[in-house]
């Protein structure tokens, strides 16, 4: 099997009002990570959807100041994938041991875009991302200065594949990405004004009721709803301290 998005983790600046957004926005419970809150360890509470775990919730790290989502690849060695990763040009920022969790390193491709890999401790299998169900993590998109070199890398640290390629104009190509035969996400050169990123659509069961419940509990509409095949409907979002955010489903 190809490694794939295996948990989903918010930094941000006010944990209670986040927890609040999300509780309403997606229907997750959300309780705090036993051992954390401690003078050595910063808080950390853990949304699940159902008894899934679904994704962390944690402060924004000490001199960053606007509040984002990072997504987690589950790896077999994180030693050996980190090593991969330098020598394919990726930035390794840290690598840390939590214990009873796993070890973990936060890195940037080579165009400059963050996100983490993981080697769990656990045998037990994340639930964290399910294709159209509720919820849970549903799809991934990289915005890329470089999307085709960024497809390279990729596929070649985490054997992803090319799916099918939509054209979009003016915007360039929109390629989907697969793990396993299964569309995973898709990746795009990054519009104008909009920085490099990876981001995260969590599932809904109407778009157009989640875009009201964001509106209602302080969170902000960018696009949407806007139909993509399936047919589903997408809504991009920002929470209500910041952080980009995306829903899938249903119109």
């Amino acid at each position: 099997m190809t490694d794939n998005f295996v948990w989903y983790e918010l930094c941000t600046n006010d944990l209670d009002g986040a927890q609040a957004f999300y509780e309403r926005l997606l229907g997750w419970t959300c309780a705090p990570f036993g051992g954390s809150g401690s003078a050595e360890t910063p808080e950390y509470r853990i949304f699940s959807m159902n008894g899934a775990g679904i994704a962390g919730l944690m402060p924004l790290p000490e001199g960053m100041t606007t509040p984002f989502w990072l997504g987690y690849v589950g790896v077999g060695d994180c030693d050996a994938a980190t090593a991969s990763a330098e020598a394919a040009g990726a930035h390794i920022h840290r690598t840390m041991e939590i214990p009873t969790v796993g070890k973990i390193t936060l890195l940037s491709d080579p165009q400059g875009v963050g996100y983490a890999i993981i080697q769990g401790y656990s045998d037990r299998k994340s639930e964290a991302f399910a294709v159209g169900k509720p919820g849970h993590g549903n799809w991934h998109e990289l915005y890329s200065p470089d999307p085709v070199a960024a497809l390279d890398y990729y596929a070649g640290q985490y054997g992803w594949t090319r799916g099918m390629t939509m054209p979009m104009g003016a915007m360039g190509d929109y390629q989907l990405v697969q793990a396993d035969g299964v569309d995973i996400g898709g990746m795009m050169r990054a519009p104008e004004n909009v920085p490099p990123s990876w981001g995260y659509y969590f599932g809904v069961d109407a778009a157009a009721d989640a875009i009201e419940r964001a509106k209602a509990n302080g969170g902000a509409v960018l696009n949407g709803p806007m139909e993509v095949p399936g047919p589903m409907y997408i809504a991009q979002l920002t929470d209500p301290q910041g952080a980009y955010v995306a829903v899938v489903g249903p119109r």
